[in-house]
């Protein structure tokens, strides 16, 4: 009577090549989720600076000055909410009248002078 079924060796070599391929791909998928916080955060940034750009808009045609918003207000919005950071889950609004400092508070800098927008954290102020 012929035994069906696997031997041992023929099991390890199976286990040793999944290990191998495991190996290969878990890389890829380690930093998934930095990189989607960094696209949501970038997604983000864009929403403000476009309600930053149509609030000027609309201040300049009915000739409201200043021009540039003084502050990023939740009217601006349409969900009356500041779109979070999802990299420090902030929405919080620095607003001054210079660039962003090197802080890592999380949140958002706004420029009240000009109406530039960055993301207030040093790891990513290239934005």
């Amino acid at each position: 009577m012929k035994k069906k079924g696997f031997t041992l060796i023929e099991l390890v070599m199976v286990i040793v090549i999944l290990g191998i391929l495991a190996a290969m791909v878990l890389p890829r998928f380690i930093d998934l989720q930095s990189k989607a916080k960094e696209s949501a955060t970038r997604g983000s940034l864009g929403a403000i600076r476009a309600a930053v750009a149509v609030s000027y808009a609309s201040r300049a045609a009915y000739n409201i000055t200043p021009y540039v918003p003084t502050t990023i207000d939740v009217t601006m919005f349409q969900d009356s909410q500041v779109p979070m950071d999802a990299i420090a889950n902030s929405s919080t609004v620095t607003v001054s009248n210079t660039t962003p400092d090197a802080g890592a508070a999380g949140g958002w800098w706004y420029d009240s002078v000009n109406g530039r927008v960055w993301v207030h954290n040093s790891a990513y102020s290239s934005w």
